[in-house]
């Protein structure tokens, strides 16, 4: 296998990459110098090349197994690799998904050191994650304004039930004094959100539930955790650990993932899993919506914004630095 280096990659910055591949029942490798995965067909074997220079994430589902030469070629094109259950989501509810990063040295410094300079501060902490929630209702807002396709199924921020809940929301994020009262309100305004794609989908009467077999819930739980893995992404990049989180407490070890990712759950996530399950789509057709809309509406580069701002908290990359 002929080596190169991980700057020979750096033509696409990873807010500009366009592929998340989720894989199941195949076989990944390294092969003339390429990455490819294996499936398995009755009569013979078929090869499928990854283009690792345009990716972000690798989900490796069930019936999968990686070559440690894939591995090493992932890592050096700063390609993240995640294991989970069958379909994007843990086989066991329980479980975390399991991320691994490739040990690069020359990840930039300054947005660690600007989220640690201020992460022990209480109220930095209850600052940034009203930021985040400021930051995630700003852009539904924006793409449900500018979506045709999701304005022709009915997901309109001029309804005026929705109306009320966002600016019942936005006025108990500000007035929150701890973390567990943004988690609250965080709460109500995805359940007043769930209530509005069920009657615009006419699917009738909703209930989350991570294990429900229904296809809604299926879909929620496969999208959430491709844009957990574009929250991984932008959190390894930057180079700032995934237990330092500022929303979803101390305790869970992946829970920075989860405050980033919840910067495009409600936006994209949630209306195409209700969209996609009224139209008894397959796991497939919802994963490439999804990610279609990802690309479409420049969700990375959004993670990779806030993410940014709130790390250098105003100041310019050389002050923190200096």
């Amino acid at each position: 296998m002929k080596d190169f280096s991980p700057s020979d990659l750096k033509a696409i910055l990873h807010s500009k990459r366009a592929n998340l591949y989720y894989l199941e029942h195949c076989r990944v490798m390294q092969k003339d110098g390429r990455v490819l995965y294996l499936t398995e067909e009755k009569k013979e074997k078929q090869y499928w090349n990854i283009p690792i220079a345009n990716t972000t994430v690798i989900l490796l589902g069930t019936g999968t197994s990686i070559t440690q030469a894939a591995v090493r070629m992932l890592a050096q094109a700063g390609v993240l690799i995640g294991f989970c259950g069958g379909g994007g989501t843990p086989l066991y509810m329980s479980n975390e998904i399991e991320w691994v990063t490739s040990q690069s040295e020359y990840r930039p410094t300054q947005y660690l050191q600007g989220w640690l300079s201020s992460w022990f501060d209480d109220d930095w902490r209850l600052q940034a994650a009203k930021q985040f929630q400021h930051a995630r209702m700003e852009y539904l807002k924006q793409i449900w304004t500018k979506d045709r396709d999701l304005k022709q199924e009915g997901f309109n921020t001029d309804d005026a039930g929705l109306e009320v809940a966002f600016k019942r929301f936005s006025e108990k994020t500000d007035l929150a004094q701890k973390p567990s009262a943004l988690l609250l309100t965080e709460a109500q305004l995805t359940k007043t959100l769930y209530k509005f794609a069920a009657n615009q989908t006419k699917i009738g009467d909703f209930t989350r539930q991570r294990e429900a077999t229904d296809k809604a819930n299926a879909f929620l739980n496969h999208g959430n955790y491709l844009a957990y893995g574009l929250a991984a992404t932008t959190l390894w990049v930057l180079g700032i650990p995934h237990g330092f989180a500022v929303m979803h407490g101390k305790t869970r070890r992946g829970a920075l993932v989860f405050d980033v990712a919840d910067l495009i759950k409600d936006t994209i996530i949630l209306p195409w899993a209700f969209v996609c399950a009224k139209e008894n789509a397959t796991e497939q057709e919802f994963r490439q919506q999804c990610l279609q809309a990802f690309t479409d509406h420049k969700s990375l580069d959004y993670m990779f914004e806030q993410v940014k701002a709130i790390a250098l908290q105003g100041k310019t990359e050389e002050e923190i630095t200096t």
